[in-house]
């Protein structure tokens, strides 16, 4: 039996739902207009993306999971933690490979996952509870841009942040979202990071716009949220879902094209809001990196990288740094 089991919930549905409110103000009055990603995973978002991960041509999720089963020990082993945080939780399922080689290693005495659903939180740590019955298990519910400050502390800590999802942040906002996580650890607590890595622009490209079209309606689905919760119209037959490779800032940019001049009612709002015929609306950046350049980003803030893994075909990155 579990020694404790505890959920810990700062963002329910009234302050969600005035978070999108939010976002969708400052996104869709901005130029360019811009939506966060963060509102693509409702219930149908989060089923379009499990589909994603399995797609021959998204090569990121088995990447990353290849490298978590080949080397699980020897993070776990340089790490010598005794509390696993894991950022963005979800099912937690990559991190069964750190969790079992944690246990394996004797010193893990608990695990906190924190993630921005509530209903999904529990379910997993139901789920985790029946696995690890010996583990502590202290979930978060929260938005990790607003709610770091709550993670439980104590102990050494190593911090999960996986799927890459780092590189949705664009570098001013990514070097202030590390410097949150460091802000949360004591020297020698260590970060565990996923980072897709640059490569040729016709992979980049076709991962993310796979011809079975569930990339598409993955993208187009951040209107279908916006329309339900907000009372829009958006008529999503009139947006083509657009991926392309940004050499320069080298990151895939994601967006929405308009295909006519149109205008879209949000009644929530009280908000009516133009499009011209190929107007582009971002959705998402995913930025690809260079282990030179991910290790100065972590050195920035404070983080030394001392270990650094890729898969066979070396597509991904996953960085062990530690807090000096």
């Amino acid at each position: 039996m579990n020694r404790d089991i505890t959920i810990d919930v700062h963002l329910g549905p009234a302050e969600l739902h005035a978070a999108l409110r939010e976002d969708v103000v400052d996104g869709l009055l901005s130029t360019p207009k811009e939506l966060p990603p963060k509102w693509f995973y409702d219930h149908t978002g989060s089923r379009l993306f499990d589909e994603i991960t399995k797609l021959s041509e998204y090569y990121p999720t088995e990447a990353e999971r290849e490298i978590l089963l080949h080397n699980a020990p020897e993070i776990i082993a340089a790490a010598d933690a005794d509390t696993i945080v894991e950022l963005g939780s979800g099912t937690s399922d990559k991190t069964l490979a750190l969790l079992d080689a944690a246990v394996h290693h004797g010193r893990i005495d608990r695990f906190v996952p924190f993630d921005v659903s509530e209903q999904f939180l529990r379910s997993s740590v139901r789920r985790l509870a029946e696995q690890y019955p010996k583990l502590d298990l202290h979930g978060v519910v929260g938005d990790f841009d607003r709610h770091l400050h709550h993670l439980p502390s104590g102990g050494r800590r190593l911090v999960v942040f996986l799927g890459g999802t780092i590189g949705n942040y664009q570098p001013v906002a990514r070097k202030e979202f590390l410097a949150r996580i460091v802000d949360t650890l004591e020297p020698g607590d260590h970060v565990l990071l996923g980072t897709d890595l640059v490569k040729s622009t016709a992979r980049l490209e076709l991962a993310y716009n796979d011809p079975a079209g569930v990339t598409e309606a993955f993208n187009k689905n951040i209107l279908e949220v916006i329309n339900r919760e907000l009372g829009a119209d958006f008529d999503t037959d009139l947006f083509d879902h657009v991926a392309r490779w940004d050499a320069e800032e080298e990151w895939i940019d994601i967006g929405l094209l308009s295909r006519v001049d149109q205008r879209v009612r949000i009644s929530a709002l009280d908000l009516d809001v133009s499009f011209k015929a190929g107007e582009l609306m971002r959705t998402e950046v995913s930025a690809k990196f260079r282990p030179a350049r991910l290790a100065d980003e972590l050195a920035a803030v404070g983080l030394g990288l001392t270990q650094w893994y890729t898969d066979h075909r070396g597509d991904y990155g996953v960085s062990l740094s530690v807090l000096r």
